[in-house]
């Protein structure tokens, strides 16, 4: 399964992120013409490499082209600019999940519904970018898990279009609830609310290096001169060396039979829009031989109380039923395979190394196929095809 670890030792922000992933091997331009898909205007990218305290390092960049302009975006206008953008499924689902996180910890530190925040810095172009443009690159690797060492969080105060606040701040500080974190007696921001945003959607587990096989190692800078230690932030990227992944999720699970059928559409937009791993309805024979349909819903266990609350606000059920579940899952990575219909993606799961399944993902081949006037299934067996010369 392929790993990266984060050496947070100088904190971590979403430029310092994407610039190591880019030092592993992305190049400028494939990330480019990713982010060309999310139909963002008004920005371009660029990256340098630079030395800090003797370790060379790629600084990613994001200028805007009016520096002054800076336009507040809420969260339903960024959830909706991923959702009718070209990226992949997993792009858009992760991206939209570090937006939510973010959006959730404003409102309970304002005091307001999600639904009425506006970002400020994080609603910028570039932080959009940032966070975008990290889940991008992570899918482009075949990542399928993230560690991470405890990040400092600096001292001192930061300047926010909000005011001036005590480092770290108070959506850093909500977002890494129950993750170990380090003080430093640097007088600066080591760890930003987009950072603190993404280690909380992607890490699974924080403590020193893993066993693992290192195969690549990447170095992002930070803006910063500190005085006791670089500000970079390493990635190793490489191969778990503990067999198998598994992992826990919460399944919520609730039968109807008194509920218009028209209904569950919504239901499963709105639980999947707030970020459910999986969604979907069986038909069950229930008491007095009525026929009935059961909903189960499949989240991550620190999410199991806000979609339990969305069951029951937006269905007809009096309650619902949680349990955790244990999951075994291949390796999983995404590799793009060459047709005549151009690349597409296509999702491999491995076990022991051996590749055990090819699925082409369906979203890429649907808009291939509407490009090249042609039927999906042409463009899935082509990718079948093509997928099956990988080893």
């Amino acid at each position: 399964m392929k790993l990266l670890y984060l050496d947070c030792f100088a904190g971590i922000s979403g430029d310092m992120l994407l610039g190591a992933l880019l030092d592993l091997g992305i190049s400028e331009d494939t990330l480019r013409m990713q982010l060309v898909k999310l139909k963002l205007p008004g920005y371009s990218i660029s990256t340098r490499r630079l030395v800090k305290q003797n370790i060379a390092a790629t600084k990613f960049e994001c200028e805007q082209e009016h520096e002054h302009e800076h336009e507040h975006r809420s969260y339903t206008e960024i959830a909706r600019m991923i959702a009718d953008s070209g990226l992949s499924e997993n792009v858009k689902h992760r991206a939209v999940s570090v937006f939510r996180r973010l959006g959730e910890v404003e409102a309970r530190i304002h005091g307001v519904p999600l639904e009425k925040i506006h970002f400020h810095e994080i609603g910028a172009v570039d932080s959009i970018v940032d966070i975008v443009g990290v889940c991008i690159a992570l899918e482009l690797l075949g990542v399928g898990h993230v560690q991470a060492a405890p990040p400092p969080l600096g001292s001192g105060f930061v300047e926010t279009e909000h005011g001036k606040f005590p480092v770290p701040a108070p959506a850093t500080l909500e977002l890494l609830q129950g993750v170990p974190v380090q003080s430093s007696n640097e007088p600066v921001e080591l760890v930003t609310p987009t950072g603190a945003a993404l280690l909380a959607e992607f890490c699974t587990r924080y403590g020193p290096l893993p066993a693992m096989t290192v195969e690549k190692i990447g170095y992002g800078a930070g803006t910063h001169n500190l005085k006791q230690t670089p500000n970079v932030l390493r990635a190793v990227l490489g191969e778990m060396n503990d067999g198998p992944a598994s992992d826990t999720v919460t399944v919520i699970e609730t039968n109807f039979d008194d509920m218009n059928p028209q209904l569950f559409g919504d239901v499963m937009d709105r639980l999947l829009v707030n970020g459910a791993r999986d969604v979907f309805l069986t038909p069950v024979q229930m008491k007095k031989n009525r026929p009935g349909t059961l909903l189960t819903v499949i989240c991550e266990p620190g999410d199991a109380d806000r979609f339990a609350e969305l069951v029951l606000t937006h269905t007809t059920t009096f309650g619902v039923r949680i349990h955790e579940a244990r999951r075994l899952k291949l390796d999983r990575e995404i590799r793009q395979v060459p047709t005549k219909f151009g690349d597409i993606p296509v999702k491999i799961g491995r076990r022991a190394g051996h590749i055990l399944t090819r699925s082409p993902e369906y979203d890429s081949c649907r808009r291939a196929a509407a490009q090249y006037h042609v039927a999906v299934k042409e463009v899935y067996q082509a990718a079948q095809r093509a997928a099956e010369e990988l080893t």
